[in-house]
């Protein structure tokens, strides 16, 4: 008997501006999918699609008229078909990553009986905890020298900055700082650049910001300037790590390639924007052959993402503070277990602590769900939305 896949889209509202040297965002759509199994009508799987606005290859025209019929091939296939990993491929596409990083994470939580643990371990049970780095967004340089101190009074040993959007010299104003309270023993330092440096300014700027004793620099250069980078993972002062550069680039031999021909000291894994656990599990087992570290990272996800994210990447053992702290950016997010606490992410199990409502105790979007052949779904029951509520069936 064949799963039943249905979708909904959301709208994620920020609570502020949040700027990067792309540009400012205060809203962002996303789009979760449900996986049903009709022998067990009391269980479903649920997925997150995200695709990041002029950073995903998916973000392109007619993404959900293709998470549709995507959602109605899958809903007419044996439920047998997903004992097979590559089916999955097959069925969403390799232009897709967000869906399958989607249906991925569903059909885990369905094969786990529905309760939003996606990789059973210590920390869904609440006996682990994640390190992760307190994100210091762009903005005026009052605001973010704000940020920076709630970040350390929150706990935060490891702080990132977004770079590359207002003056330099006033972000190394704010690094110097921190560095001139702090040493690189008690606060570690990273920056995320997002490809806002050109080739010919890059290494000026590395030299300059090597004062501040940084852990590392996420894209200095855009992608896709191979040569360019190549050298300056080989002689920045800085330590580089590939974010960007590793966006589309599904094959393994193409992963290896760029790995091998860049040698950068480190890699940052975005599920979304990679296609999912198994991309990311191929681009750690190349890294870790080239001696390169890694670190998960989500992609403004809402928890629903994040949860499974957060499991992946426990699951992995990981060491390095990690890229997750981003459950607390929208005013309706979907309640979930996760907490941050003294710079850890923590996974607080039922009963431990309720979680917290959203804003408006929904999703925020009145759209109706479509159902397995792409059609709209009219007049369902209130009781019947309980899903889209809240995605947190066990929490």
């Amino acid at each position: 008997m064949p799963f039943t896949a249905t979708y909904r889209k959301h709208t994620l509202q920020f609570k502020f501006e949040a700027g990067t040297s792309r540009g400012v965002l205060t809203e962002r759509d996303t789009y979760f999918i449900r996986i049903s199994d009709p022998a067990q009508p009391e269980k479903d799987g649920v997925g997150e699609a995200s695709p990041l606005k002029g950073l995903s290859i998916d973000d392109v025209p007619g993404f959900e008229d293709h998470l549709a019929d995507v959602c109605g091939r899958f809903s007419a296939l044996p439920a047998s078909t997903w004992d097979d990993p590559h089916a999955l491929a097959g069925l969403v596409g390799e232009a897709y990553p967000a869906l399958r990083f989607a249906f991925e994470t569903a059909l885990l939580d369905l094969r786990h009986g529905g309760r939003r643990v996606i990789f059973p371990g210590p920390f869904p049970e609440g006996k682990t905890a994640i390190p992760i780095n307190g994100l210091i967004w762009m903005g005026p340089a009052a605001q973010m020298r704000a940020r920076i101190e709630e970040k350390l009074a929150q706990g935060y040993t490891c702080l990132k900055m977004k770079i590359g959007a207002i003056d330099f010299a006033a972000e190394c104003d704010l690094l110097a700082a921190i560095r001139d309270r702090f040493p690189p023993e008690r606060i570690t330092l990273r920056v995320d650049a997002n490809g806002a440096f050109s080739p010919a300014e890059a290494p000026g700027k590395l030299e300059t910001l090597s004062r501040f004793g940084l852990h590392s620099i996420e894209q200095p250069i855009r992608a896709g300037q191979a040569a360019e980078m190549a050298r300056l993972c080989r002689e920045s002062p800085v330590p580089v790590a590939l974010d960007e550069e590793l966006i589309g680039v599904q094959r393994y031999d193409d992963k290896q390639a760029l790995l091998t021909r860049l040698r950068p000291p480190f890699i940052i894994l975005k599920p979304t924007l990679l296609g999912g656990f198994a991309h990311c599990r191929e681009w750690i087992e190349l890294a870790q052959g080239l001696g390169i570290g890694w670190w998960m990272t989500s992609a403004l996800e809402s928890n629903v993402g994040l949860n499974a994210i957060s499991q992946f990447t426990a699951s992995l053992h990981a060491t390095l503070p990690q890229g997750l702290g981003t459950g607390q950016l929208y005013h309706n997010n979907i309640p979930s277990p996760l907490h941050i606490r003294n710079g850890h992410l923590h996974y607080e199990i039922k009963g431990d602590r309720k979680p917290e409502r959203t804003e408006t105790g929904t999703n925020g979007d009145e759209r109706p769900e479509r159902t397995e052949t792409g059609e709209k779904e009219e007049g369902r029951p209130e009781e019947e939305l309980d899903f889209w509520r809240g995605c947190g069936a066990g929490w």
